[in-house]
């Protein structure tokens, strides 16, 4: 092993205390400022900070010239009210660490840590703790950010851990393994007036009514394949929670999902016809707007024989098992840059889910997630 007793307990002990100070996508200024810290005392040989955003990189070089291989950890938290008796829970009112990216900032951690113990023999490491992953923001911003041209990775590699998948196994695969997604946000505008005179305003209860039903139903099929679409209704609101007004205005929040970027152009498309053909010759006016927008995610070849060389080398069991997933991950942006690749860390078959409200990470995922790295870094710089 290549932690000590003392130096788990201690990774233990930094990430429960970013678990109870929470930020959210791109308000991530304490946490990078933790993160730039502990770079530093690991002997990075350089450190970049505010990149897209928040973003911290830590990057150590070789005593040769090689390839550069790029780690990605996350560094926001979610809007959700964490429900646990936990000692380390959130101490931040309706923000929590609820998917684990502050167990994924300690496994860099660890890494860094080796790499200041041993020194690479050749190329370079860069850890990249990456902003406001919750809401598909950061990876673009970061890829944006002129200070990231200093980098140019080879190889990206990430995990994420996965309740549902037995604990310290890994799901590893070739090609796509996150969905694309994106929000949809539809504003319907009518005449608000006094709840005795319906008839004298335009209410867009009919139209919203007909939206709610007749998006989802745009989706089709259930395999994971080229022609897959979803759409699920995630918020509606009509008017103000008042008895004495006749609603004029509503709101419908619908993710769309799909496989490939192509069909998801092409799924958004269909539905703002819907819109359009629903809202016609109701007297609204219609408004929609996208956001928390992820592209899909597919690993490349090479990048997964060298994940799946490591797994094998650290005797840690590994299969396709449950991929693609349906869930977005804004990782994939990567691979447009460099050969890139996600692989899944079992949390345990009973596990919480992912943006449950008592989600912890499980600290013992620390230790496996960092051997893997490492001897994937090793196994490619030496």
């Amino acid at each position: 092993m290549f932690l000590t007793e003392n130096d788990l307990n201690e990774l233990v002990a930094w990430r429960r205390h970013l678990h109870a100070v929470p930020e959210l996508s791109g308000q991530e200024a304490k946490t990078a400022e933790a993160v730039r810290a502990r770079l530093q005392a690991a002997g990075a040989d350089r450190i970049v900070s505010g990149l897209g955003g928040h973003g911290v990189l830590g990057i150590y070089d070789g005593r040769e010239s090689g390839p550069t291989v790029m780690l990605r950890a996350e560094l926001d938290a979610l809007p959700i009210q964490e429900k646990s008796e936990l000692k380390h829970r959130s101490l931040v009112a309706g923000k929590a660490h609820l998917c684990g990216h502050d167990g994924h900032m300690a496994i860099l951690a660890a890494v860094a840590q080796n790499l200041s113990q041993q020194r690479l023999s050749r190329g370079r490491v860069a850890l990249l703790f990456q902003p406001a992953e919750e809401d598909g923001s950061g990876a673009a911003a970061v890829l944006a950010d002129a200070k990231f041209e200093q980098v140019r990775p080879d190889f990206v590699f990430a995990l994420h851990n996965l309740p549902g998948l037995g604990f310290g196994q890994v799901s590893l695969a070739e090609g796509l393994v996150n969905c694309a997604s994106q929000g949809m946000r539809i504003r319907l505008s009518g005449r608000t007036t006094h709840a005795s005179n319906p008839e004298l305003g335009i209410s867009p209860k009919d139209a919203l009514a007909r939206l709610l039903l007749e998006i989802p139903a745009l989706g089709h099929g259930t395999e994971l394949d080229d022609d897959f679409s979803m759409l699920t209704v995630t918020h509606a609101r009509l008017g103000e929670p008042a008895f004495g007004i006749a609603p004029g205005f509503g709101e419908l929040w619908v993710t769309l999902r799909t496989c490939t970027d192509v069909m998801m152009e092409r799924l958004r498309l269909e539905a703002e016809d819907l819109v359009r053909r629903v809202t016609a010759g109701e007297g609204l006016s219609t408004e929609i707007a996208y956001r928390d927008v992820f592209n899909h995610c597919a690993n490349d070849v090479d990048a997964v024989a060298h994940l799946r060389s490591a797994l094998d080398a650290e005797g840690v069991r590994h299969s396709a098992k449950g991929l693609p997933l349906r869930g977005s991950e804004d990782f994939g942006r990567f691979g447009s840059r460099s050969k890139s690749a996600m692989f899944f860390l079992g949390a345990g078959k009973e596990h919480p889910g992912l943006h449950e409200p008592n989600y912890d990470f499980p600290d013992q995922l620390i230790e496996v997630g960092a051997r893997i790295f490492i001897r994937t870094i090793r196994n490619l710089l030496g």
